[in-house]
């Protein structure tokens, strides 16, 4: 028997990972291990054939720049994005008002200027860069088996080698590998099989479709003063979010002339079957987003695709094992698009597994380490999520979504971005005092999202013409910069300090301006309810101390809370 075995091991095709699916997740980390350890034998199964259309493709075009970074500097992909996809312009939103028939007037949040190159972002034509990156994954003698279908996945923890059933147009065929990595998308094949999906309160749905037309923002309106606003850079190159309540609408152009339209809906608050078609969608775009819709109206004939996408935020228990399994991409969760944090969490992941993978494979037990690096993973998956969760509502409100969408950029500048930028995440273990701070950070961030939702019932809406720039307030220089600097790991660590501290000061003021401005100008019952409330909350009391103490020396712009208008005499009030 032991012989038969034997035999039936040399007949099998063997290799040390096999990478269950060749979207931009497997394509990447195939990539970035082979970069790593080059030593390393790699199988990708993809189920398409290679090569993919260019456009109209798949979503995920836009990227931030934990993702950019990632495919720029640890993949040596920048002469091609520079090359073959477009810059992007930072993430840009438009507000509603009065029917949004004018967009010059309606409250826009985005940049003035250009960001320094060294945090520069894409919009990816997905199909042009998975292309690429097959040649040179190719090129890089990695094996990668396209038009095939993963059939079976039979993992073997306690032998050498899992078994892999592939089905390819020339018949069956059986591999065996040390690691096997469930790269396959939604399709969730690994998640399914081991009943690792995980449920979340988080319920939203998407359409979204392609023209082979460019759709520019800046011809919506002749207002000069609107066009001048912008002193650097091009509108249309922004990733443009139009926001309502419970909704908001992506417009992201491409290289390939392209243009992505997508609608993002709460499904409590917009009906799917109002747009779960093309001719649907255009009338939904009608109702809400009319400039939108006529620009698109005159091109329809150009349509390239329409793609839905029901209910499809979910979660995962576990996506690393040091029995030799992993889970990337989609494959383990999916959040939401509105900052498109699916690029970073590929490439967060990617980075884990790749340590996780070339350390087992050079004989380190791992236990501890996948242990540690699967809660990292769920920790900042389960920390975005609640961006997210509950907080569409807030869409129709121009000065709270700001405010929010500032607090979240910081966010993701002062932590993650920090953290990753100075590969931090995958040696967190060495350092405990990260660890206090990411677990400080994530009680923090908590209160904040929920304290959004709370200001919400109280707030009217309706803000028009203002501009709320990135670079009005020094904090978010500072931050969007600071992830650049390159700092040793003691510096690092005491920025990381610095930067959750700051955090905290932020939040303080964020509660302290709005109950004071609440305070003073309504009598409302219900008003005066909630502002009594938070200031009985003894985690917001401790935030404005803290504030307050720190604001002596560093004091902060107000104006990200209150659209632009700054109140001088908040800080004074309060201190007295």
């Amino acid at each position: 028997m032991k012989d038969q075995e034997m035999m039936e091991k040399a007949a099998l095709d063997t290799y040390d990972i096999a990478i269950l699916g060749g979207g931009i997740a497997g394509l990447t980390l195939a990539l970035q291990i082979k970069k790593a350890r080059p030593a390393t034998s790699i199988l990708v199964v993809e189920k398409q054939e290679h090569p993919v259309p260019e456009s109209a493709h798949k979503v995920g075009e836009s990227t931030v720049e934990i993702q950019a970074y990632y495919l720029r500097n640890m993949l040596g992909l920048q002469e091609h994005l520079q090359t073959q996809h477009l810059p992007k312009y930072g993430l840009r939103l438009f507000f509603s008002l009065d029917g949004n028939r004018n967009i010059a007037r309606r409250v826009e949040l985005g940049h003035a200027v250009l960001p320094p190159q060294r945090v520069s972002t894409y919009q990816l034509d997905r199909g042009r860069l998975e292309n690429e990156l097959g040649r040179v994954i190719h090129q890089e003698g990695i094996v990668f088996c396209d038009g095939s279908k993963v059939q079976r996945i039979d993992l073997q923890p306690a032998n050498e080698f899992h078994r892999v059933s592939i089905l390819h147009p020339d018949g069956v065929r059986e591999v065996q590998a040390r690691w096997v990595v469930d790269a396959s998308g939604r399709n969730t094949l690994l998640q399914r099989q081991l009943r690792l999906a995980k449920k979340v309160s988080h319920h939203a749905n998407a359409v979204w479709f392609r023209l082979d037309y460019r759709v520019d923002v800046n011809q919506w309106s002749n207002d000069a003063a609107w066009h001048e606003r912008i002193h650097e850079g091009q509108r249309f190159l922004s990733t443009n979010h139009l926001m309502g309540p419970g909704y908001w609408v992506w417009i992201i152009p491409l290289a390939s002339g392209s243009t992505s339209v997508g609608i993002v809906t709460d499904a409590k608050m917009h009906s799917f079957g109002e747009m779960n078609r093309f001719e649907l969608a255009l009338n939904w775009l009608h109702e809400h987003e009319p400039q939108c819709a006529e620009d698109i109206e005159r091109h329809k004939d150009e349509l390239q695709d329409f793609r839905v996408m029901k209910n499809y935020s979910y979660g995962c228990k576990q996506v690393f094992s040091d029995e030799r399994w992993c889970l990337i991409g989609e494959a383990g969760v999916s959040l939401d698009p509105l900052y498109s944090p699916g690029g970073d969490l590929m490439a967060i992941a990617n980075s884990l597994v790749s340590d996780l993978i070339t350390n087992a494979l050079d004989g380190e037990d791992i236990e501890d380490r996948a242990a540690i690096h699967n809660q990292l993973f769920l920790l900042f998956a389960n920390s975005w999520l609640s961006t997210y969760e509950r907080q569409y509502p807030l869409m129709g409100n121009a000065q709270i979504m700001t405010a929010k969408v500032i607090w979240d950029t910081a966010v993701y500048w002062a932590v993650p971005g920090l953290l990753y930028f100075h590969d931090k995440l995958r040696r967190v273990a060495d350092s405990p005092s990260v660890i206090i701070q990411l677990a400080r950070f994530s009680v923090l961030s908590e209160h904040v999202q929920a304290f959004f939702r709370e200001w919400l019932v109280l707030a009217p809406s309706g803000a028009s013409d203002a501009f709320i720039k990135y670079y009005d307030f020094d904090f978010m220089v500072r931050l969007h910069i600071g992830m650049t600097v390159e700092l040793p790991d003691v510096e690092l660590e005491n920025q990381f300090i610095a930067n959750v501290r700051f955090l905290e000061q932020l939040a303080g003021q964020l509660a302290s301006v709005i109950i004071e401005t609440f305070e003073h100008e309504s009598q409302d019952e219900t008003v005066q309810n909630q502002v009594q409330s938070w200031k009985a909350d003894p985690f917001l009391a401790e935030l404005i101390a803290l504030y307050q103490q720190d604001s002596h020396e560093h004091p902060i712009n107000s104006g990200w809370i209150t659209l632009g208008r700054q109140k001088e005499y908040q800080y004074q009030e309060i201190a007295e």
